[in-house]
């Protein structure tokens, strides 16, 4: 039985546990996090200091205004753009390099799980904007389309790394 190792580049990938890693997955999921965790820090700022430096049209489809102020910028109590800085956090700190190279199945499991309610998050607002509030947010859009990049890029990379091999070495189901 061979003894696993945290990291082993090989030219364009790292293999983790034996698992190949595409090398762009850990960089690039770190960007769409901070890009994410940026125009969230951003919204949530704006929800505290009732829009008072919002920029965005007022009035029309797009109306950032009318969006953020909506009743539909809280969930269950708690402002939405809050939502989304804490879910960026917690992405990020699940997409950082020393984690994509951690061997434990779980953590992979427990970055597509927690993208996955984001993006489910994302559907349900777009819904909202469409369907209920009649406007768009363009920062609010940022958002949802960087969360549904990132789903896409942390789906596509963990697909592309292959299964993961147990303490037994042989291929996980």
């Amino acid at each position: 039985m061979s003894s696993l190792r945290d990291d082993v580049t090989t030219g364009d990938a790292a293999v983790v546990a034996g698992r190949t890693r595409p090398a762009w997955l850990a960089p690039v999921s770190v960007v769409l996090a901070v890009v994410g965790l940026l125009v969230s820090a951003y919204l949530t700022y704006e929800h505290f200091t009732a829009n008072a430096t919002l920029a965005c049209s007022i009035g029309g489809v797009v109306d950032c205004a009318k969006v953020t102020t909506s009743a539909w910028s809280t969930f269950m109590g708690v402002p939405v753009a809050l939502l989304g800085l804490v879910f960026f956090v917690v992405a990020l700190a699940l997409c950082l390099p020393r984690v994509w190279r951690r061997p434990e199945a779980w953590l992979d499991a427990a970055r597509l799980g927690w993208l996955t309610v984001g993006l489910g998050m994302v559907l349900y607002l777009v819904w909202a904007e469409l369907y209920r509030i009649n406007a768009i947010c363009l920062w609010c859009t940022a958002v949802h389309v960087v969360t549904f990049v990132l789903w896409i890029v942390v789906l596509f990379g963990q697909i592309l790394s292959g299964p993961a091999e147990s303490a037994l070495g042989t291929k996980e189901d």
